[in-house]
């Protein structure tokens, strides 16, 4: 603190350098925690039947039903209850179980049911308050708790409690949150370490000539590198501890207001034990290493420290981890290419990590080697002197590009990982189908509801399928098949494509786009159908036939899916299959999904429905990782940013004694600013064109591992590209104004 006003102004700056990088850290590393928190809450509040000694449920006259819904792309989840004579806890967030006719709805769910009153259908009852935090997820939940009277529920399960040991459904599951951490590892922690290594390293060589000073004053070797990586210690605890606070604050207003797709309570995003201690001691840790490794040079040489002698060159042992780690993405594009995508995950991954983590090495190591190369074959050529004054410079001190230019070469190559990433997920959500599908089981529907399902609004065709079995004589092996119950004008409003089809007639069915004539069931064989009419019940015998129906179904979705085809009339009068579903198909319009599944629920609210490819769950996770992708991406930019403002910055000043020597000599400033931008612009330009060919060769790795059908995809190059000219053109305009105009000869004569 005694040497001067610019020692410390740069404690200040290694200090809040430190204090943004522990910030990013800690929100990093408060992701699973949240994770974690709303899976305890909703494995806390899962209806549960005990067991006796024998693993039977326990009896009990209570029953529950929980039926999932989508609204929109956001599940909506509505737990039926039949209250019995026992008293039975009440879940996490309710006070009492509710009676029939009672409604409890989470605070989101409220606000919509106020809005949008086609809704009401869904939820019979009175609204009797609300459900509090402890049973919720995240603020953002739509859940109910609907009470309703002893023996209205069909296919429910008794309940005795309330509470699992795991949840459900996780908020993320574990495969995917691997998928998490190690893409934020890549956009956030490798630009971080960089952030972090530069931050500790400010002035580093009026550090290193003051160091130096004090070994030939007679201090050791180890003591002089204890006085610097004291020095960097002590910032790196107070940036510490003001990133952990900026942490809180932060969390405190970000989940009040939440992000899209992603909300979390304040509590959840609390810093833990193992969080403070990563921040508050790996930091320090971190910033100690690195203190020691920068004085090293002082210590063991102070003279050619104070005598400014001209540095070793990089060693080329640095190029080394960019050779494995191409040859394993590039094995992976070949194979991709040539149709022998890998079909063995457990070797993909784990050479997919280990190729990531040494390509991003290799970018690193590989800078100072790739510029020294560069500005001395620049600087033989040409005839330029902003641009020999450059390149030699350059071509002395490689290592300046390294520290200028790393934090936004990591960035663009990580981004590029995280777009593999976002095309993997959209591959999963796509839904082509112009049709969407919905499976209702017969098992529980009424008579009533069986012939109102069909003239639900939006509901443009339907068939019923029916579950036929037979027993082999020889082994007493049971097979089944599915019968579908339908006209030939019930058939031909649900495939695209239909043959030759006579009503009245059973006939075998092929789909023309499935080329396994084998699947087809063998012409005599005798199939048992169980039927029902809501009184009786009987089974008829269904002997599959010759003849073959030829037809072509919807893609992706399998609307027909079945063996044979039993026309009505071949079935008793007022029967139906007591065992199957009734499917029911609709344009695949949101607008129209969203009606159908209201015009069903308005029939009955307990009507369980299976929307064919509309997985409302799996479209909430990766929702949420996508918003996780793009916090990674605003931490990983504001960081390498900052690495390039606070590395430029600190080299501009460094190199003050320079700039005043070569003016002094009658270099214009206009030429001094041309060096300038020269030095930073052409070694960043090499590194971000390098990291945007390994990046998508990377991306592309990662696809061909994924088993997707999607390989190559070159819309995200125009924009890497884009990004990568932005970042060089930012950085050449930010080189302009380090050229100062009073030209100061202290700075030589001090020197």
């Amino acid at each position: 603190m005694g040497s001067g006003r610019g020692n410390r102004a740069r404690f200040v700056l290694m200090t809040l350098g430190s204090a943004v990088g522990v910030a990013c850290l800690a929100a990093v590393l408060a992701i699973p925690g949240i994770l974690a928190a709303q899976d305890a809450r909703m494995a806390a509040r899962e209806p549960t039947c005990g067991r006796d000694a024998q693993g039977r449920c326990l009896r009990t006259d209570a029953a529950v039903l929980t039926l999932l819904d989508p609204l929109g792309s956001r599940p909506m989840t509505r737990v039926f209850i039949a209250r019995g004579t026992r008293h039975i806890p009440p879940p996490p967030g309710l006070h009492a179980l509710p009676r029939p006719g009672e409604l409890f709805v989470s605070p989101r769910l409220h606000d919509v049911l106020r809005t949008e009153r086609g809704l009401s259908a869904l939820f019979p009852g009175k609204e009797a308050g609300i459900i509090g935090p402890r049973g919720l997820a995240h603020p953002d939940e739509l859940y109910a708790y609907v009470g309703v009277p002893r023996g209205k529920l069909h296919q429910s399960h008794a309940l005795t409690s309330f509470g699992e040991p795991y949840p459900p459904s996780p908020t993320v599951e574990d495969g995917t949150l691997d998928i998490v951490r190690f893409t934020l590892a890549g956009v956030v922690l490798l630009p971080l370490a960089v952030f972090l290594s530069v931050c500790a390293r400010l002035s580093a060589a009026a550090r290193t000539r003051r160091l130096a000073a004090l070994r030939l004053l007679g201090l050791n070797t180890k003591g002089v590198q204890r006085v610097n990586a004291g020095e960097t210690v002590a910032s790196a605890v107070l940036g510490a501890a003001l990133g952990l606070a900026a942490y809180e604050l932060i969390n405190q207003m970000v989940s009040r207001v939440g992000l899209p797709g992603f909300k979390w309570y304040p509590s959840d995003g609390t810093l833990t034990l193992p969080t403070l201690l990563i921040c508050g001691l790996g930091c320090p840790a971190l910033a100690w290493f690195v203190g020691r490794a920068s004085a090293r040079k002082a210590a063991n040489n102070p003279l050619a420290v104070r005598r400014t002698a001209v540095p070793k060159p990089p060693s080329k042992w640095g190029l080394l981890p960019l050779v494995p780690g191409l040859g394993i993405v590039f094995g992976y594009c070949v194979a991709g290419a040539m149709g022998h995508a890998p079909r063995d995950t457990r070797v993909s991954s784990v050479l997919m990590p280990v190729s990531v983590v040494l390509l991003g090495a290799g970018l690193v190591l590989s800078l100072p080697v790739l510029s020294r190369a560069m500005a001395r074959r620049v600087a033989q050529g040409t005839g330029s002197l902003s641009m020999g004054l450059a390149m030699r410079r350059n071509e002395v001190e490689p290592g300046g590009a390294l520290r200028v230019a790393t934090g936004l070469v990591l960035l663009v190559y990580a981004a590029s990982l995280a777009q593999g990433v976002l095309i993997e997920l959209d591959q999963v959500t796509k839904h082509e189908s112009p049709v969407q599908m919905y499976g209702v089981p017969l098992e529980g529907l009424t008579a009533e509801q069986l012939q109102a399902l069909p003239h639900v609004e939006g509901v443009r065709a339907h068939v019923v399928k029916g579950r036929a079995e037979a027993k082999s004589q020889v082994d007493g092996y049971t097979s089944d098949i599915t019968a579908l119950v339908a006209t030939c004008g019930q058939m031909r409003a649900v495939v695209r494509q239909l043959g030759k089809c006579e009503d009245g007639r059973m006939l075998r069915l092929f789909d023309s786009d499935d080329a396994d004539v084998e699947a087809l069931p063998k012409p005599g064989r005798v199939y048992s159908l169980a039927l029902q009419n809501g009184k009786d019940h009987r089974a008829v015998p269904l002997k599959v036939p010759t003849e073959v129906l030829r037809y072509r179904d919807q893609p992706g979705i399998g609307a027909i899916s079945a063996a044979v085809v039993v026309p009505p009339s071949l079935l008793p009068a007022d029967y139906r299959p007591q065992f199957g579903e009734l499917t029911l198909l609709s344009s695949s319009d949101p607008g129209t999904v969203r009606g159908v599944l209201d015009g069903i629920g308005a029939v009955d609210p307990t009507i369980e429905v299976l929307p064919a490819g509309v997985n409302v769950e799996a479209l909430q996770q990766i929702s949420i990782v996508k918003t996780l992708l793009a916090v990674g991406m605003v931490l990983g930019l504001v960081i390498g940013v900052a690495a390039y403002l606070v590395a430029a910055a600190d080299r501009a000043v460094e190199r003050r004694a320079q700039v005043t020597a070569l003016a002094l000599l009658g270099a214009r400033r206009r030429t001094l600013r041309a060096v300038q931008v020269a030095q930073v612009v052409l070694p960043l330009a090499v590194g971000l064109l390098l990291a945007v060919v390994t990046g998508k060769a990377a991306e592309s790795s990662y696809l061909v591992t994924g088993g997707g059908a999607v390989f190559w995809d070159g819309d995200g190059v125009p924009l890497l590209l884009a990004s990568a000219v932005g970042a060089v053109v930012v950085a050449a305009l930010g080189a302009l104004p380090l050229i100062g105009r009073r030209i100061d000869p202290e700075l030589i004569r001090r020197d």
